[in-house]
């Protein structure tokens, strides 16, 4: 007892010790918790100060339990950053990432004397770098990539003589790259991509002798070249250099760079040849030079690029032709050259390596034929060789190629016939072989793959009969076969394609009646039947097609009348039934009312309002024989007495019709009906209605800009003239006033409408910045970052949460587009035409519409690709199909179809709005999301995954992204440009 007593001190003495750097620890930790905001993993929740704080989830000890390491990346925290965690003096790593931290990065960081990895990326961690960082004197990883920093690149950091790997790139750093960057002594990773800086890149780069991977591109805008210097970073693997500003020419020494296994330099201004030097990058595998204004051919020299797997040089000024090199090199995947000038013949030995995957030469000036082996290992996905001079047959090897997916051969002068199988290729996708000479019968496919979209044959020499098989091609959504000679019937089982949009059967010889089971085909909206040798009737089924928007069904030899219930279609905006052999009178009502006389011409036996007054005979086929010989006296008595009669109507007429007039003015009296105080009247509204003052056309009428006399800017929508009588003009004014009373930041305010007996005329607030589709795809398109581009999305989809949700009555907006959401002077996004759908439906009731109404085709959001809803893909018919196609549904594949116009993007919230995208267009209704989930989605952003796969898509020039949310603690993930 004595001897514990005696031993007590001693053993107090090393507990007190042993806590004392737990406890300060133990309390930097828990400072670090506190100052977290949100943790919805609770990933921190076991961070007690009754716990054993070396036992706590991402922090690890040394033998002495002091903390050397705290790794909290990839857990969703919010929040800030303490300045006490200077207190874990023993820390070698600290790793934050890919959480949503934000604040200044605090100085007092650099009292940790023995860190060496310093990762804070994927953050929001703003203002400017603190100088203080550069006393981390044993700080070999400093990575701050995508964050919100400002100001200078900090220069102070070249002092730190043991830093390997120093990103700074996503952020918002301006200024030039300083000189002293070039005396790191160590360092092998540089990034400053994607930032706002300017200037020379500085030729004391070349001084890096470790250096391995430079990425200076993206956002950043150089003047000048690529230095010569760069050619003495010999150990260099990459240099990214895309998209910020090059030019001049590729210096000579880059051929120095015998390491260099990634070259990226495309979306530039370089200009000159094509150096030599290139061809001596023997470890070169992806060569990207696309974009740019390089001259010349392509050297002899790039047969020693054996290891090449890419090569990009599309969109340039070259010339000559494509060397046979080209086919020879043993691991080339990916060639693309379209748009340059290049001439002769396509290497014949291209695909002989069995490697090809994706070939695109369109927009040349080849000739000859196309060589029998690019397909020869099975892997090619991607044939595109349109716009050129090709001749010969389609290699009858491409109908056993199982692994293509898009074959675009269009516009050359190819012949012979469709090789026997090749519709019926397992991932085919696409097929344009349209303005070729291309004969024989259309092929008869017992089976087709359903992932076939678009089929283009149009303007060939086919032959024969339409076959029955036509109605295996289930998946097809535009089917073009005009301009060619095909004849016989059209097949009933047309009527099998359920997923057909565009039917295109014009200047052929089809003959017999139209097939009634065409009108099977819910989803089209372009039918063209014309200038073929159809007889019979209009089928009257056709007025079952919903949606259909264009019809032309002339120079054919149709007989009968137009049936009247066609007038009923309110999604048609053209037709054409001239010259035929039709009879009768046009309708007069519904969507006939827009259309004029050349839609009806060379039908004599038709008559209208378009066409003049029916004749007696068709009328009334009754038949008056000429009387012969003089006038007798009974009869000239009846002849005076009918013209009494007639000049007594006559008068009576008139004055009816000066009754009809005075009506008629007071039906055209107009009232103002106000939804707020209005310093102006009706007829300032009228004065607007000017040509010189229309801003947009389209199904819902025409809008005028105006200014009011009080020098508001007002919009002014006038609605197609209502039909007399129709029983939607009843309810119109109750049923818009309740419009009117709607209030919200991101719905358009109707100010009020002007009316009277026929038209109507809408007042709104003014959006200075016009429509989402006009600035998207417009020449604005590009000024769209991607957080405005986010913004607006949320805007418009908080708008339509109100309209379904929260406003009463509930509106289902029916014809949501990107010309349907506004943009005020601040570019925020404001829902209009909210409504219209169902005012413009000429029955004015209130029953729902079919599944698919307003404008089909469009499908939101159009803001990651770019893209218009319709019309410029070069597979499938609308945005979805193609989006479907390139990406195959799966978020990681969405910069396949990223908008080559944001070359720097946050990977991670493009994929969460894509992932919202196609959670919207999912078939079935019930698995698609309401627009409240929808404003719940996106703005709760998931956390960004470590270690994404960033590839482009391979037909467009779009560039590696920004903001790929990675975890650079070690090397980023491959960016294969294609």
């Amino acid at each position: 007892m004595r001897f514990l007593l005696l031993l007590l001190p001693l053993l107090l003495h090393y507990s007190a010790a042993a806590r004392t750097p737990r406890t300060s620890e133990t309390q930097a930790l828990l400072s670090l918790k506190s100052s977290i905001t949100s943790d919805p993993s609770s990933f921190l929740s076991s961070w007690t100060p009754y716990t054993d704080h070396c036992s706590w989830p991402g922090v690890a000890c040394n033998s002495r339990r002091h903390v050397t390491s705290v790794n909290l990346s990839n857990s969703n925290l919010t929040g800030t950053l303490p300045p006490t965690l200077s207190h874990l003096t023993s820390l070698v790593n600290l790793s934050l990432s890919s959480n949503q931290l934000t604040g200044p990065i605090p100085p007092s960081l650099s009292l940790l004397p023995s860190l060496k990895h310093l990762n804070l990326s994927n953050n929001g961690f703003n203002s400017t770098f603190p100088p203080q960082l550069s006393n981390l004197t044993s700080l070999i990883t400093l990575d701050l990539y995508n964050n919100n920093m400002t100001g200078p690149l900090p220069v102070t950091i070249s002092r730190i003589a043991t830093l390997r790997h120093l990103h700074l790139g996503g952020n918002y750093f301006e200024g030039t790259i300083p000189p002293e960057y070039g005396s790191f002594l160590s360092l092998e990773y540089l990034a400053v991509s994607g930032n706002e800086l300017s200037g020379v890149i500085p030729p004391e780069i070349g001084n890096l002798s470790s250096l391995r991977e430079l990425y200076v591109g993206y956002y950043n805008t150089f003047s000048g070249g690529v230095p010569p210097e760069m050619g003495n970073l010999t150990q260099l693997l990459r240099f990214d250099g895309a998209n910020c500003g090059l030019s001049g020419e590729i210096p000579p020494e880059i051929g120095r760079l015998q390491n260099l296994d990634t070259l990226f330099l495309q979306v530039n201004s370089l200009s000159g040849s094509l150096p030599t030097e290139l061809g001596y990058l023997k470890n070169l595998k992806s060569m990207d030079l696309s974009n740019n204004m390089f001259v010349g051919e392509i050297p002899s020299s790039f047969s020693m690029l054996k290891n090449l797997t890419l090569l990009n040089l599309f969109r340039n000024k070259l010339h000559g032709s494509v060397p046979e090199l080209i086919g020879d090199l043993p691991g080339l995947e990916v060639l693309q050259l379209w748009e340059n000038n290049f001439t002769g013949s396509v290497p014949k030995n291209l695909g002989t390596n069995q490697m090809l995957q994706i070939v695109d030469l369109s927009s040349n000036k080849l000739t000859g034929f196309l060589p029998p082996y690019l397909c020869s290992g099975n892997r090619l996905q991607t044939l595109i060789v349109l716009g050129n001079f090709l001749l010969g047959p389609v290699p009858e090897s491409l109908g056993e190629c199982e692994s293509l997916s898009r074959l675009r051969m269009g516009e050359n002068y190819l012949n012979g016939s469709i090789p026997k199988g090749l519709l019926s290729l397992p991932k085919l996708t696409q097929v344009e072989l349209q303005d070729n000479l291309l004969s024989g019968e259309f092929p008869v496919t017992e089976w087709v793959s359903v992932t076939l979209g678009q089929l283009s044959l149009s303007y060939n020499q086919l032959t024969g009969v339409l076959p029955a098989s036509i109605g295996n091609f289930s998946g097809v959504q535009k089917l073009l076969l005009d301009g060619n000679r095909f004849s016989g019937p059209i097949p009933p089982q047309i009527g099998r394609l359920q997923q057909l949009s565009k039917i295109d059967f014009s200047g052929n010889g089809f003959s017999g009646p139209i097939a009634k089971e065409i009108s099977q085909c819910g989803l089209l909206t372009f039918v063209d039947l014309s200038r073929n040798q159809l007889s019979g009737e209009i089928p009257t089924e056709i007025t079952g097609m919903r949606i259909l928007d264009y019809l032309n069904l002339s120079r054919n030899e149709l007989v009968g009348s137009i049936p009247a219930s066609i007038a009923s279609m309110q999604s048609l905006t053209s037709v054409d039934f001239s010259y035929n052999n039709l009879s009768g009178l046009v309708p007069e009502t519904g969507q006939f009312s827009y259309f004029n006389a050349t839609s009806f011409v060379g039908n004599p036996n038709l008559c209208g309002p378009y066409l003049g007054p029916c004749k007696i005979g068709i009328v009334n086929s009754t038949h008056q024989g000429h009387v012969k010989g003089s006038f007798s006296a009974s009869l000239k008595l009846l002849l005076v007495i009918g013209l009494l009669v007639c000049s007594i109507a006559f008068a009576i007429a008139a004055i009816f019709k000066a009754r009809s007039l005075k009506k008629a003015s007071d039906a055209r009296a107009w009232k103002l009906t106000a939804f707020q105080r209005l310093d102006f009247t009706c007829d300032d509204v009228l004065d607007c209605l000017k040509e010189d003052n229309i801003i947009g056309k389209g199904g819902a009428g025409i809008v005028y800009k105006g200014v009011m006399p009080n020098g508001d800017e007002v919009a002014v929508k006038r609605l197609p003239a209502m039909t007399r009588g129709s029983s939607h003009d009843h309810g119109f004014n109750a049923e818009i006033k309740t419009l009117g009373r709607i209030r919200h930041r991101h719905i358009v305010r109707l100010l009020g409408f002007c009316s009277n007996h026929e038209t109507n005329l809408l007042v709104y607030e003014y959006m200075p910045n016009g429509s989402l589709g006009e600035v998207l795809h417009g020449k604005k398109g590009g000024h769209l970052d991607w957080d405005t581009r986010y913004k607006i999305a949320v805007e418009a989809a908080k708008g339509l949460c109100y309209l379904h949700h929260d406003c009463s009555p509930l509106i289902l907006h029916r014809d949501v587009k990107s010309n349907n959401i506004l943009l005020d002077s601040g570019l925020e996004a404001h829902v209009a035409d909210f409504g219209l759908a169902k005012f413009l439906q000429d029955s004015g009731t209130s029953e729902c519409m079919s599944a698919i109404a307003g404008s089909y085709g469009y499908i939101a959001p159009e803001l990651v690709s770019g893209k218009k809803p319709v019309g410029e893909f070069g597979d499938g018919v609308d945005i979805v199909q193609w989006v479907r196609k390139m990406t195959d549904g799966n978020k990681e594949g969405v910069l396949k179809i990223l908008d080559p116009r944001l070359p720097t993007v946050p990977l991670h919230e493009v994929m969460h709005v894509f992932y919202v995208a196609l959670l919207c267009v999912e078939e079935q209704a019930v698995e698609r999301p309401t627009m409240r989930e929808v404003v719940q989605i996106l703005t709760e952003l998931p956390k960004p995954p470590q270690h994404p796969n960033a590839v482009t898509e391979a037909s467009s020039p779009n560039a590696a992204p920004k903001d790929t949310k990675e975890n650079h603690q070690s090397p980023p993930a491959d960016l294969l440009s294609i």
